[in-house]
């Protein structure tokens, strides 16, 4: 009776040959040759009912059969398989936590029975011939990632376990609402950053170094939030960033004095907490003191003409809004001649006093004496005499911009 083969294990091998293939029938007592195909293969007869051959190199799928004395026998297909391919991994890294899916892309996988990470097996699933999925173990350091498949052990492309980054800081570490303003995020494990963001809006940002990140902070409300960055080892802790409100400036107490700077200003507004500059113009206070949110004094410095009143903060600098952040730098008074020079003591004349810078005068004395005055323009100030001894005062103006010299004035009996 011819021999006739009932089934092969494994029906399918490495194209390289050297696999050990298990050909089940009957009637093989006696076989004198194995061939795959035309190929003569290498065997042992087990039984009547089994026979080990050793398959030789070969491509597709080709007929095996057993000849005894009896003849040859029916043919079994087996199939040479190509060796594996890994060409690439998506993503190639990962948290050292391990747990994230990965994509192995190459050819030749369609009998998968192993993806293994180093010496670690892992589970996936066979997507098509050039595709795997897999889910990446826990892990340190870079690792070969293998496909292994009934025609043998693809070669190897490396998967890199990530540590997760940490935040340590922020430079600023608050800002205006608008955003715009470049941050610096310290910390460790940045190289791989793919996102940074402030609570749940990403910012552009550059990677300067593993412990470096520069971004650019997005608008936001006056509140605070959280920075955080991601890599494919995972998002960091967050670390807090305060979006302050943009100050704003409604009133100065006073609103003008000497050229020479140096009075104290009260200044009146709103977020004024965080002030760190105060500007008249174009020259820096000193001695700026917070008060509270919206209270600040300053000495203001020199200067002239009328400003504008500024204050920084994080937040940004105040621009001219609702009330007066407007101060008027006044130059010191003088007076050039009185007329009349002379009254009686018991006063109730109209002196006229001509000079300059007059205008903002608030206060005229006859000696040591306040009198009621009217300023009519920056040289001339009408006062009415008051009361006085016989004898001869100094006349005086005080205006914002400082004391006036003075003028004799003679009272008669």
């Amino acid at each position: 009776m011819a021999a006739a083969i009932s089934s092969l294990s494994p029906s399918q091998g490495p194209s390289a040959g050297g696999h050990t293939v298990v050909i089940n029938g009957t009637g093989f007592t006696g076989a004198t040759l194995v061939r795959f195909r035309t190929t003569s293969a290498s065997f042992s007869v087990l039984s009547a009912t089994r026979i080990i051959a050793i398959a030789p190199a070969g491509t597709g799928s080709v007929a095996v059969t057993v000849t005894t004395a009896s003849g040859t026998s029916n043919s079994a297909v087996y199939t040479y398989v190509t060796t594996p391919v890994i060409t690439g991994l998506s993503p190639s890294q990962g948290s050292a936590a391990g747990g994230n899916v990965i994509t192995v892309q190459g050819t030749g996988f369609t009998s998968a029975t192993l993806v293994a990470f180093g010496l670690t097996p892992t589970s996936f699933n066979v997507v098509s011939a050039t595709q795997i999925t897999a889910t990446a173990p826990t892990g340190t350091g870079s690792v070969p990632v293998t496909v292994t498949t009934a025609s043998g052990t693809s070669n190897s492309v490396f998967y890199t376990y990530a540590v997760t980054p940490v935040i340590t800081g922020l430079s600023p570490s608050q800002g205006p609402t608008a955003g715009g303003n470049v941050i610096t995020i310290q910390g460790t494990g940045f190289t791989s950053a793919t996102s940074v963001a402030f609570g749940v809006t990403p910012a552009s940002f550059n990677v300067v170094s593993a412990t470096q990140i520069t971004a650019t902070v997005p608008a936001g409300p006056a509140a605070p939030v959280n920075v955080t960055v991601t890599t494919p080892a995972g998002t960091s802790n967050p670390m807090v960033y305060s979006y302050v409100a943009a100050p704003a400036v409604f009133s100065l107490d006073p609103g003008m004095g000497p050229e020479a700077g140096g009075n104290t200003v009260t200044i009146t507004g709103t977020d004024l907490t965080l002030a760190t500059a105060v500007t008249f113009g174009t020259n820096e206070a000193t001695n700026i003191n917070v008060l509270s949110d919206s209270l600040i004094t300053a000495d203001a410095p020199g200067g002239t003409d009328t400003v504008t009143v500024t204050v920084t903060t994080p937040g940004g600098t105040s621009t001219p809004g609702t009330g007066n952040a407007y101060y008027t730098y006044v130059g010191i008074p003088a007076i050039d001649s009185l007329i009349p020079d002379e009254g009686p003591a018991h006063g109730g004349s109209n002196v006229a006093i001509f000079g300059s810078n007059l205008t903002h005068t608030d206060e005229v004395r006859f000696g040591g004496t306040v009198t009621l005055f009217a300023a009519v323009s920056d040289n001339l100030v009408v006062a009415t005499s008051p009361a006085g001894e016989p004898g001869t005062v100094d006349v005086t103006v005080h205006t914002p911009g400082g004391d006036s010299n003075g003028v004799a004035y003679q009272y008669e009996a």
